[in-house]
């Protein structure tokens, strides 16, 4: 009878996927380590918020399971000039809300993400303007050529005008201040799931937009999950337990110390491979007094010799085989491979030497080290964070560690009030632009959107950046982007530690596809 209804509504035009998802019992449980610090679609730049938002919101283009880009509410797009991209638009899109999607909606939604608010800046950093040139057709105009436009447009949600002004919604939520506006609890998009019941750090509960476009015959949806419990368990005991005894069906973070045991149940299953992010060691660099360690009058990290004795503390290979259990690829890139920009020539680790490092610090004026707070969030890394610790004081840097809630952790780092920190970096648009203004640029440039919590500034390494945004020629580009990194890591102003590996864990009877990007879109799930 199933087989039959499915039939029939295949029939009556829906995709097999869409026709799969009407039937009963298609729920999907999800357990991650940290919840969304918001529904706000260009509050805040983090991978746990956009795991939740991007299944209601939608933008121009979408990266597929293939990791390429291909449509979304746009159908097409082309560089019509140097300087200027065209979007045809989708047709007979609407809202969860009812209203219908028009191009005047893109012009609000990316001058949205250009707001002073917003930290999704990286994203239009080079956007001059945006024209809406008829109902369906949107010009986004930028100040140099700019060839990863598509790419950087997979990230900016389109929002409905008319509810956000509305709602008074119409810009960001200021996430540094912890403001708290209509957008932050509530959800308007064009996505394939809407909102049914959400509590903040425990469960958001997502069920299927039966109006979105690409159920129809024809369209991307290639799963049947009718209803998404997006479950926050912090602990990663918890989480692996919830997994084992069937009250969820995928972890989306399985611990380290877990990978093994997982595997060994035949009920399960492990997913595993290298993600496109990378951990590194941030230091506060643009203040003259370290707040809360005992150096007074002066900021050791202002010195190269110092920056250079925390390098070369890292015993990476100890790390990667005792902390993270394999579970990492040790690194001096601030990118992985699976970047445009990325060079065997920039991926060249400074050599663990504990003797070295407590010579500069003795040669730096610190032959007895310092004390100074360390900060690291909860979640996928705070373990690696313990045995950082560890390392940097055998040479002498007594390092104070406090693991925050992401949320806290994430809220500190926006503010600059972390004096030292690791954090890890992925790159969505998978081209090295988008570290290099966000992380590695002086913060006067990356703007709202910065990430630089340290106050890293160079500016040779500023100036490398417009003509990296100007040159059409890849290989020039690429270049460019090589000398750029060269220049960041004899700075050291950062310190890399290892691109991360993201095992997933699943019950028998569903099906995803890992990414090195660490996202999945539900719509893609079948469950069974």
């Amino acid at each position: 009878m199933a087989g039959a209804a499915v039939a029939a509504l295949v029939a009556g035009g829906l995709s097999a996927a869409a026709a799969e998802a009407q039937q009963p019992g298609r729920v999907l449980r999800m357990a991650t380590s940290v919840d969304a610090a918001t529904l706000d679609p260009h509050a805040t730049n983090a991978l746990f918020t956009f795991l939740v938002v991007h299944q209601v919101y939608e933008g121009l283009t979408w990266r597929g399971d293939d990791l390429k880009v291909h449509p979304g509410l746009a159908t097409r797009w082309e560089q019509v000039e140097p300087n200027r991209w065209r979007f045809s638009l989708r047709e007979g899109v609407r809202f969860a809300g009812g209203e219908s999607f028009e191009a005047d909606d893109v012009v609000f939604s990316i001058q949205r993400a250009l707001a002073p608010t917003s930290n999704y800046g990286i994203f239009v950093d080079t956007v001059e303007r945006v024209e809406a040139r008829d109902r369906l057709t949107v010009d986004i105009v930028t100040r140099v050529p700019d060839p990863v436009i598509p790419d950087k447009m997979t990230r900016v949600m389109i929002m409905d005008r008319g509810w956000s002004e509305a709602n008074r919604a119409t810009v960001p939520q200021n996430f540094a201040r912890q403001e708290e506006t209509f957008s932050v609890r509530n959800a308007n998009g064009t996505g394939p799931y809407v909102i049914r019941a959400r509590e903040q750090e425990q469960r958001t509960v997502m069920v299927r937009n039966p109006n979105w476009w690409g159920w129809q015959a024809g369209g991307p949806a290639r799963g049947n999950v009718t209803e998404y419990h997006h479950v926050t368990l912090t602990s990663d005991a918890t989480r692996i337990a919830a997994l084992i005894s069937g009250e969820v069906d995928f972890v989306h973070v399985v611990p380290v110390q877990d990978v093994a045991r997982v595997g060994r149940d035949a009920r399960l299953r492990v997913l595993e491979g290298q993600e496109n992010r990378t951990v590194w060691i941030g230091m506060r660099q643009d203040v003259d007094e370290l707040a809360g360690s005992d150096v007074r009058g002066r900021n050791p990290f202002k010195d190269l010799r110092v920056r250079q004795a925390v390098a070369h503390a890292m015993d990476l290979d100890a790390l990667r085989r005792a902390t993270l259990r394999g579970q990492g690829v040790p690194t001096g890139s601030m990118w992985t491979e699976f970047v445009n920009g990325w060079s065997r020539d920039t991926d060249r680790r400074t050599p663990f030497d504990p003797a070295r490092a407590r010579a500069l610090l003795a040669e730096a004026g610190y032959p007895q080290g310092f004390s100074v707070p360390l900060d690291c969030p909860t979640g996928t890394y705070d373990e690696a964070c313990q045995a950082v610790a560890g390392m940097l004081a055998r040479v002498g840097i007594r390092a104070q560690l406090t693991i925050h809630p992401n949320a806290v952790f994430t809220q500190r780092v926006r503010r600059q009030e972390s004096t030292m920190y690791m954090l890890s970096w992925g790159v969505p648009t998978f081209d090295a632009s988008y570290t290099l203004r966000a992380i590695m640029a002086s913060r006067s440039i990356g703007g709202a959107a910065t990430w630089n919590a340290g106050g890293y500034s160079n500016a040779d390494f500023d100036a490398l950046l417009p003509r990296i945004d100007a040159e059409q020629d890849p290989e020039r580009r690429r270049a460019l982007i090589r000398e750029a990194h060269a220049m960041h890591n004899a700075d050291l102003g950062h310190v890399p530690l290892y691109h991360m590996m993201i095992p997933w864990a699943v019950r028998a009877g569903v099906t995803v596809t890992h990414r090195a990007d660490n996202q999945f879109q539900v719509r893609e799930i079948r469950v069974d």
